[in-house]
């Protein structure tokens, strides 16, 4: 939940310097400095990677540099909360595809529900720009790909797969992002908001992350994540004023109701998952 909290508030700062650097060069900024920050202090490179790990390893960080470009590109056409909830149903793919305990339906059901009264599919999210929707539903895609394969070289040790992640990342967002906004990306005012999104957004959300998907399993993983449109609303009201209706609030209750039914599961069986 912090790690979100973080991700989301870095989000909502970073839409407010679009007009700027726009969605390419924020991604570059937020991928490129939280690389080096990441490579900087956990050295991966001292530990040797078997083939299979290094395959993985770049399929989670395109995936991870994907999602942050598409979902800016989102962000850029939508309000924070309704691109969040598209982009939310990556996980709950995840989640549908490897669950196998009715309770999981349970709360995947409220999710499912809040999902619905956010998803622009009402007359409220008629004037929805459905580019926006296409880059959202294209970041859910990448979502669901980031923790499928993050699971996998989750047993690397210490900050290893996050760092060499966001690596791969970086080397796909920053070209694009240096070929759209040129030298405006080294403005030291620009650089000072970057390094901040970068810190909110990716190095700590994605290692905190890496370290919940080490012990938990995947179903319950994507579960836990799908709380993140509630805080991306919750973020672009605060520091945006992005204002909510009734029925999306009403979402927002029924989300943090399923996060956590989803806390208190995975709190009973933690210690199986840790010991096998």
């Amino acid at each position: 939940m912090c790690a979100l909290a973080a991700q989301n508030v870095g989000a909502a700062f970073a839409k407010q310097i679009f007009p700027l650097v726009g969605a390419e060069g924020i991604a570059a900024l937020r991928v490129g400095i939280s690389a080096c920050l990441l490579l900087a202090w956990f050295r991966p490179w001292r530990i040797s990677l078997e083939r299979h790990d290094a395959l993985n390893l770049l399929i989670y960080g395109l995936g991870m540099g994907c999602m942050n470009l598409f979902i800016y590109h989102a962000f850029a056409r939508i309000p924070i909360g309704i691109a969040v909830a598209i982009e939310v149903t990556g996980p709950l793919a995840v989640v549908l595809f490897s669950s196998r305990r009715p309770r999981d339906f349970l709360w995947l059901g409220c999710v499912s529900a809040g999902l619905y009264l956010l998803l622009p599919i009402h007359a409220q999210g008629a004037g929805l720009d459905p580019v926006g929707v296409g880059w959202a539903l294209a970041a859910a895609i990448c979502w669901a790909m980031y923790i499928v394969f993050g699971k996998r070289v989750s047993h690397l040790e210490g900050g290893q797969a996050v760092a060499w992640g966001m690596f791969a990342a970086a080397a796909f967002t920053a070209p694009v992002g240096a070929a759209h906004s040129g030298v405006t990306l080294l403005m030291p005012s620009i650089l000072l908001i970057g390094t901040a999104v970068a810190v909110l957004s990716s190095a700590i959300p994605y290692f905190v992350e890496m370290q919940v998907m080490r012990r938990l399993p995947r179903r319950v993983f994507g579960i836990l994540v799908s709380t993140a449109p509630a805080i991306a609303a919750l973020a672009g009201w605060v520091i945006l004023g992005e204002r909510l209706s009734a029925v999306q609030w009403l979402a927002i209750g029924l989300i943090i109701l399923a996060s956590v039914g989803a806390a208190a599961t995975a709190g009973k069986r933690q210690a199986a998952v840790i010991e096998p």
